[in-house]
């Protein structure tokens, strides 16, 4: 317990004093910089300094890849709004599901593996979407909304182009291999579960996003969170299957 309680302890000091430092680079909001350290505080308790080191990556990544042509897709209209600063709806959407899993590794341990694998899919998956969507607006020739292959403007709901596909599969192996290189992950079959999961779930996302997201008035943060939990679920059950017939 008390290993425990030091860890948090260590995680906000750690996330207080890079805040401090960082918070007037705009990357958040003053909302999105407190989520972040209450997200990051709870990821080190957890996870120890990889799982916290994972999501900074990931907030970096995704705040970097908003800013590819952002005069462009400002001008368009299609711009992440208040110039892609993060506000705190968009770390909790992007981060509730991989922070529920990671806290779950700390109340069943008998399952880490399971929770380290839906956590690095979750994340894989939403750095998938990011540089999906923010390149696909950016550079994509032609946008095919995803349930009909009808052709639609850039930035539809719902909308795919082969440039934003590539990207999608780009930024899922990216936030895989950073899983992997931190030790979440260990092994390649684990690396291929999660890549493969978090694009599979980016592609699952714009179908939500084509036949549902307007139809029940469900927000992007719904959406992000839905499709990071497809993502991990999608990893769980694979790891399952697989190592039922390997066995």
């Amino acid at each position: 317990m008390y290993l425990i309680t030091n860890q948090f302890f260590i995680g906000f000091c750690i996330n207080f004093i890079l805040i401090y430092i960082f918070y007037k680079i705009p990357l958040m909001t003053k909302g999105g910089w407190i989520s972040a350290g209450i997200l990051g505080t709870i990821l080190w308790g957890c996870l120890s300094w990889q799982g916290w080191t994972s999501v900074v990556i990931y907030l970096l990544f995704g705040s970097l890849v908003t800013k590819i042509g952002f005069k462009f897709k400002k001008e368009q209209g299609i711009a992440e709004k208040r110039g892609g600063r993060r506000g705190p709806e968009n770390v909790w959407g992007s981060a509730a599901t991989g922070l529920f899993l990671a806290m779950m590794t700390k109340f069943n341990s008998a399952n880490v593996l399971f929770f380290k694998i839906g956590f690095a899919a979750s994340f894989a998956s939403k750095l998938a979407d990011t540089f999906g969507s923010e390149i696909g607006k950016r550079f994509g020739k032609d946008t095919y909304l995803i349930t009909s292959l009808k052709k639609v403007e850039r930035g539809t709901e719902g909308g795919i182009s082969l440039e934003g596909t590539l990207a999608s599969i780009l930024g899922s192996t990216l936030m895989t291999f950073i899983m992997f290189f931190l030790s979440i992950i260990s092994t390649k079959s684990h690396f291929i579960i999660v890549a493969v999961s978090g694009f599979l779930a980016t592609l699952s996302e714009s179908i939500i996003g084509a036949e549902f997201q307007n139809k029940y008035k469900l927000s992007n943060e719904m959406v992000n969170t839905i499709q990071t939990s497809i993502s991990s679920i999608l990893a769980i059950f694979s790891l399952i299957f697989f190592s039922y017939f390997l066995n």
